[in-house]
């Protein structure tokens, strides 16, 4: 049986528990999630060279998942644009069932190979990178995905809780993070779920700061698209400059409050 589907012995009597005990056995046990990609950390540093190599030739990174793996790769993707500045196919995220599974549970979708197929092949090109997530490792739709994009060229990653599965057997990389049974048996949005969130932070944000949309630790291109990020983008070019924020809102508004241009700008003597 696969681990993800076993019987967690410390919450064999949950329904009893205090809502206190509850929590306190959630939170220990959410720390596997931790330790486990501790220890998936290799495989994860393959996946973003592999990631990296495929931006820098104009590459795309591609998440197809199913359910909540499907969700967690549409959220990871539609954050990068105005966290790095970057073109909203540079990082996307597929879902079995479409955009609606966004809100609506369709867990039937994840069973069709071919619609895996299909909905990847309208998106991908050689050169690009997909990665499946599967916390039980064997969506058919994620394993169909991933085949059709190996045959045209592009690396596969495989993000899963399960080794020796159906996503791990195809895959160029696979990203096994053990976090153990569930609190609630196969209820992988709980543990598998938060790792695979780490995970994919990992993948998209280490990606982005060696393709060089970090400086420092600092969010070179981020846009301001409202009046928080519009204050950090001052407070960024402040600090990057080393100039009072007034001053930094002033050269950014000769900017269109491009961070990256208005830094190069005042360091190459204009805006005086």
């Amino acid at each position: 049986m696969l681990k993800t589907e076993m019987r967690n012995p410390d919450s064999m009597h949950l329904d009893q528990m205090s809502t206190r005990e509850i929590l306190a056995l959630m939170n220990r046990e959410n720390r596997r999630s931790v330790d486990a990609l501790e220890i998936a950390l290799p495989q994860v540093e393959e996946a973003v060279e592999i990631i990296t190599a495929s931006m820098k030739a104009g590459g795309h990174l591609i998440y197809v998942g199913a359910g909540t793996s499907g969700r967690l790769g549409v959220l990871d993707a539609s954050e990068c644009p105005p966290t790095f500045g970057v073109d909203y196919d540079t990082v996307r995220g597929i879902i079995a069932g479409g955009p609606e599974r966004l809100i609506t549970a369709g867990e039937n979708a994840e069973d069709s190979y071919d619609n895996g197929v299909r909905d990847v092949a309208e998106v991908i090109r050689p050169g690009d990178v997909v990665v499946g997530i599967s916390a039980a490792g064997g969506a058919r739709y994620v394993v169909g995905a991933m085949e059709y994009a190996g045959q045209i060229g592009c690396k596969t990653v495989a993000l899963t809780s399960n080794p020796g599965t159906a996503v791990t057997s195809v895959a160029d990389v696979a990203i096994v993070c053990d976090t153990g049974p569930e609190v609630v048996t196969g209820s992988t949005r709980l543990k598998a779920g938060n790792c695979q969130k780490f995970v994919l932070n990992m993948l998209s944000t280490a990606a982005m700061i060696k393709t060089g949309k970090v400086y420092e630790n600092l969010m070179i291109n981020l846009k301001p698209s409202n009046e928080k990020l519009k204050g950090r983008v001052i407070r960024i070019t402040a600090a990057i400059l080393d100039i009072p924020e007034e001053e930094a809102e002033r050269l950014l508004s000769l900017h269109s409050f491009d961070i990256r241009e208005t830094v190069e700008a005042a360091k190459g003597g204009e805006n005086r």
